[in-house]
């Protein structure tokens, strides 16, 4: 038992995990961003129709439809691409999970069927922004590098 619990620990080291969240959580963002966009800032039809028609905000007295689709498509685009980069880099990674956690939010209020998923992205970004982006990181090198004291 001593041997297997060591060689847990030994895996499980905590910027190892650190970078392993940061990845889990980019990753549904990143893929969901990249299927909007047919070229640099060209948002395809697909994703505009989807925040017209398809996608709804379920407040109470809803559901509502999304003010200004195209702006949202195109802000939601942005949002998962950068902020899913960030993280997986460790760059302004608090910040960038803050980003993400907000967009879970808003995705738990257009489809709130999908709890189960979204409680593990909301989860992971407060984890990263609790403990931060780990020494595999960008923000961690230039925290190192500026003489700042660790994240």
């Amino acid at each position: 038992m001593a041997t297997a619990s060591g060689l847990v620990r030994a895996v499980a080291q905590p910027d190892f995990v650190q970078a392993v969240v940061r990845l889990a959580l980019a990753v549904p963002f990143w893929r969901s961003g990249i299927l909007k966009w047919d070229g640099f800032l060209q948002l395809n039809d697909t994703a505009v129709d989807l925040f017209t028609q398809e996608f709804m905000l379920h407040l109470p007295g809803g559901p509502y439809p999304f003010p200004a689709p195209a702006t949202m498509a195109f802000l939601s685009g942005c949002g998962e691409i950068v902020f899913s980069t960030l993280v997986v880099l460790g760059l302004g990674t608090r910040f960038a999970a803050l980003g993400l956690l907000f967009m879970t939010l808003v995705v738990e209020l257009t489809v709130p069927d999908g709890w189960p998923i979204h409680i593990t992205w909301a989860a992971m970004a407060l984890s990263i922004m609790r403990w931060g982006p780990g020494r595999l990181s960008l923000d961690h090198l230039i925290a190192r590098t500026a003489g700042a004291p660790n994240l």
